[in-house]
């Protein structure tokens, strides 16, 4: 149906995913404004839109100094982290498993709750999808860090060549190149055929050549008539049907890594669900986080409204209960268990070196989600925002607390030590925060934030409902 034939047809009641009034075209006008700009929220100068302006440039400044770090880390080494002996694993580790965590919520959104027909994903579907690929290649920046020779990491591929070089495959490192590698491709297949028709919709609006011409190049000739709609129905819904999987595999062989050490807190077989459920947590923690400021500073409160938000915040509590499951599960096979070295590791979780880190992440995961039981405060912005925040620096806790804690007091006392973060540990923690940052506001200038196609499609479907 041509879209100006919608415009008369369809005209959102007013639901609880989508505001009222809205038709195909005003929901067209109204995402593809916010990138192409004209008389809009990019061109009105540094007045209007300061707080965008300045997230880019402090955003862009943390870049330069991850970029910096980088080749700073390449010259000297991975003597400027922290790790030692007997604590090998640090900040890099613990940042990876974080970043995978939070490019699960992406895929979850995308594939399942489409394969569900879940209308509520429509509206944050897209930008969840961004989230997704730019963690997960920023968690996949992290092994290499932390590689001694990281212009080597290639080597963990399997290649024809001379050397008869071929990887370990009892190589944690080589399950994680498979994991993240396919994880991302997939991801970004499922992303980009998305966005197709929406690219042919900034093309046909855009005015001046060279965006038509990149948004043409980039919409691989879309005119939108049957067959092609046919194809990529298919082709979307395969694709959601080969990334379902991937979003419990690709943190199982995370937990994996830790899994079959026989290191006391790493051996241990609730690893990939529990995982699973806190990357999960972690994921839609973010989404929440980026949620509220876009809706707020970008008027799209009929777009993402609070039933989004209230689902996203049950999902987050659902996935509280999951992890606080799992954290007392590890108390009751350490102790069940009868092993020494298992027990020792749990006593000194609640009182070692590193309790503060513990008590604080048991806060932040497991009690401060519960307030979320409230519909009022899964309906109060600010507070949600706050919580969300919170879970975020929680399950990072929790990544660098399995990581490090188990690793300082291990089997032999005589062998103990205290891993203390170098400056370097945080540089290259917050300036991957920055690269994120600056990855996600590039994406809202340049790319429709959320789809336009299934947007129209939602006001279709919801164009005879008087339900709010």
């Amino acid at each position: 149906m041509a879209e100006n034939d919608m415009d008369t047809t369809a005209v959102s009641a007013g639901t609880p995913v989508l505001g009222p009034g809205w038709t195909a075209g005003g929901v067209t006008d109204k995402i593809s404004h916010i990138v192409l700009g004209r008389g809009g929220p990019w061109t009105r100068g540094w007045k209007a839109h300061w707080r965008w302006r300045g997230a880019l440039l402090i955003s862009f400044s943390g870049v330069l100094v991850l970029l910096s770090a980088s080749a700073w880390l390449f010259m000297r080494g991975v003597g400027l982290f922290g790790v030692n002996m007997p604590v090998a694993w640090g900040f890099a580790l613990g940042n990876f498993v974080w970043w995978i965590g939070i490019g699960h919520a992406g895929t979850f959104i995308s594939a399942i709750l489409l394969l569900l027909r879940q209308r509520w994903r429509t509206s944050i579907n897209r930008y969840a999808e961004a989230m997704t690929l730019f963690a997960a290649g920023i968690a996949g920046l992290f092994p290499i860090f932390h590689l001694g020779r990281p212009w080597f990491a290639y080597w963990l591929l399997p290649y024809p060549n001379r050397m008869e070089l071929w990887p370990q495959w009892r190589s944690p490192l080589v399950w994680d190149i498979f994991a993240i590698s396919t994880y991302l491709l997939v991801s970004l297949l499922f992303w980009y055929v998305g966005l197709i028709p929406d690219l042919a919709s900034l093309r046909d609006k855009a005015r001046s050549r060279g965006k038509q011409l990149a948004y043409g190049l980039l919409a691989l000739g879309w005119r939108g008539d049957a067959r092609h709609w046919q194809r990529y129905e298919s082709a979307y819904l395969l694709l959601a049907g080969l990334a379902t999987p991937l979003v419990v595999s690709v943190h199982t062989v995370v937990s994996l890594d830790f899994a079959i050490g026989n290191t006391p807190g790493y051996h241990s077989t609730i690893f990939p669900p529990y995982f699973v459920a806190g990357a999960l947590f972690s994921g839609f923690a973010m989404v929440v986080t980026l949620a509220i400021p876009l809706r707020h500073y970008l008027n799209l409160r009929d777009f993402i409204t609070m039933r989004h938000l209230d689902l996203a915040a049950r999902v987050m509590l659902a996935c509280s209960l999951f992890v606080a499951y799992g954290y007392a599960s590890e108390i009751f096979t350490a102790y069940y268990s009868g092993d020494a070295y298992e027990i020792h590791m749990t006593q000194d979780r609640f009182t070692g070196v590193y309790a503060p880190v513990y008590w604080a992440y048991i806060c932040c995961n497991v009690l401060a989600p519960q307030i979320l039981w409230s519909r009022r405060m899964r309906r109060n912005v600010p507070a949600l925002l706050i919580i969300s925040l919170v879970i975020n620096a929680g399950m990072w806790m929790e990544r660098f607390l399995i990581v490090v804690q188990s690793l300082h007091q291990d089997f032999l006392p005589s062998s103990w030590g205290v891993f203390v973060p170098s400056f370097w540990d945080w540089v290259f923690l917050l300036s991957s925060i920055a690269l994120f940052v600056w990855l996600f506001l590039m994406f809202v200038r340049y790319l429709p934030l959320i789809s336009m196609a299934e947007m129209r499609g939602l006001v279709q479907e919801t164009s005879g409902e008087d339900v709010r």
